[in-house]
């Protein structure tokens, strides 16, 4: 697929494995694709293949609350492209992608959104860890801030 010109948003979610992108064009959905694996193994090089088309405008990447590495990864390699090519990046929550549900954090413990406040809590059964991403970038809200929010302390 080409990617010619700068109305393309790329969007990268490095808190889902499989690690999961989904390219935008003038704020509607044209593609998703995902990588078998975590941010780690192919975040870098899916970034090189798709900055090398050309025609990324910005990127938004999930900044929390999930994994810690894949956000970590994310924020560096972003905001190395943006020093490096000007590329601008943002970030959204990782419960803009999945219907607010709670995130799996460690163990039994997940991620819970409350209003405005993010909170964790224990859950006996394991629950299903799905992402989606919206038809449209105008439902998305994005977070003020696009650091890492990391929502546990360092094990």
């Amino acid at each position: 697929m080409n990617v010619a010109s700068p109305e393309f948003t790329l969007v990268v979610n490095p808190v889902s494995v499989p690690l999961q992108f989904a390219l935008y064009r003038e704020g509607k959905l044209e593609r998703s694709w995902s990588r078998e694996g975590y941010a780690s193994e192919y975040l870098a090089e899916e970034l090189d293949r798709l900055t090398a088309e050309g025609g990324i405008g910005e990127i938004l990447y999930v900044n929390g609350p999930g994994s810690q590495m894949g956000i970590k990864l994310a924020y560096i390699a972003l905001r190395t492209l943006e020093l490096s090519r000007g590329i601008p990046f943002g970030a959204v929550s990782a419960f803009e992608l999945n219907g607010g549900r709670p995130l799996k954090a460690m163990g039994r413990l997940y991620f819970v959104k409350e209003k405005e406040t993010i909170i964790t809590k224990t859950f006996d059964e394991p629950i299903a860890q799905e992402f989606s991403f919206p038809p449209s970038l105008e439902g998305i809200e994005r977070e003020p801030d696009p650091r890492p929010h990391y929502r546990l302390p360092a094990v």
